[in-house]
């Protein structure tokens, strides 16, 4: 038997202090650094979720956009068999950074425990995981670029061997306010084949 087709559902781009989802543009700002437009976009969507403001960028980043994808997918009633997957270039390298400076300076020795949290990439993952109570499979990748071709392949298996009833996917980099989220949903129907060709087009969009 050969494999079912899987196909992405939704998707999402958040870059240039602008959000599309499904291809439109749903918010923008005026350019300003990443954690001013990332609190005007939370309270935009009017996102109750106060534990946001102490996440590291990275974090606030792969948040936003899998609130979109997420919030209209989760039923409290049952569990919801969502996987994720994601990755980036950078791993946690900006929160890496700070947290040096915050241990390098013996004038100034302060590490913090809050920044330390953050100082792995697949962090984001628990933040989401426990935003919408998901208790699925879950891996955060280090690639140099973006690699779509591993995404369908991992997220197809995962349907295709039942392990997972929905896939999210999630390229998030962020590194000295360079950043760039594209995350999409994979299920059994949705709104295009779940193909290499088709996710890169929507990508460099």
């Amino acid at each position: 038997m050969g494999e079912n087709k899987t196909y992405i559902q939704s998707f999402c781009t958040i870059q240039n202090n602008e959000i599309i989802l499904n291809g439109e543009t749903i918010f923008k700002t005026e350019p300003t650094v990443f954690s001013d437009f990332s609190k005007k976009a939370f309270r935009n969507f009017e996102i109750d979720y106060p534990k946001f403001f102490k996440m590291d960028n990275l974090s606030k980043l792969a948040f936003l956009g899998a609130e979109l994808l997420l919030k209209n997918e989760i039923d409290n009633t049952k569990e919801n068999n969502i996987a994720l997957i994601f990755a980036n270039k950078s791993s946690s390298l900006d929160i890496d950074v700070k947290y040096q400076k915050s241990i390098s300076d013996k004038e100034n020795y302060f590490p913090s425990p809050a920044v330390f949290v953050y100082t792995l990439p697949n962090i984001c993952l628990g933040e989401i995981s426990i935003r919408h109570q998901l208790r699925s499979e879950n891996s955060f990748f280090i690639f140099e670029a973006f690699n779509p071709l591993f995404m369908v392949n991992y997220a197809n298996i995962l349907i295709n061997t039942k392990k997972a009833d929905k896939v999210l996917c999630g390229w998030v980099e962020y590194f000295n306010e360079e950043y760039k989220a594209f995350l999409y949903l994979v299920a059994s129907e949705g709104i295009m084949e779940h193909q290499k060709e088709l996710i890169e087009t929507v990508y460099k969009k």
